[in-house]
């Protein structure tokens, strides 16, 4: 008997598979979390609170980081739909689209 004969068969417990399941909940926060930054710094600008200086540098930095994102996911084999989790009754995580 081995320690995992007692683990439902319901569990994944093939290596590739979790680490691809870890990677894709890690990319899915950082993805949220860029869509949120983006969402307040749009909000920021609208409001007229940031300088020329602020918006050309908060534009850049989203834009690397969505480039950043773009190549997570061709490295690791991820459309950005697989970012989107789907929450069941809820929706998805993420907007359509985004």
């Amino acid at each position: 008997m081995t320690e995992f004969d007692g683990i439902s068969p319901r569990i994944d417990t093939d290596p590739e598979s979790v680490e691809r399941g870890l990677v894709t909940l890690v990319l899915t926060l950082v993805e949220l979390l860029r869509q949120l930054m983006e969402r307040q710094a749009l909000r920021r600008v609208d409001d007229g609170d940031l300088t020329e200086a602020q918006i050309e540098r908060i534009g850049t930095t989203l834009m690397l980081l969505e480039q950043r994102m773009a190549e997570l996911r061709d490295h690791f084999g991820l459309s950005p739909e697989d970012l989107n989790i789907d929450l069941g009754p809820l929706g998805t995580l993420l907007p359509k689209g985004e």
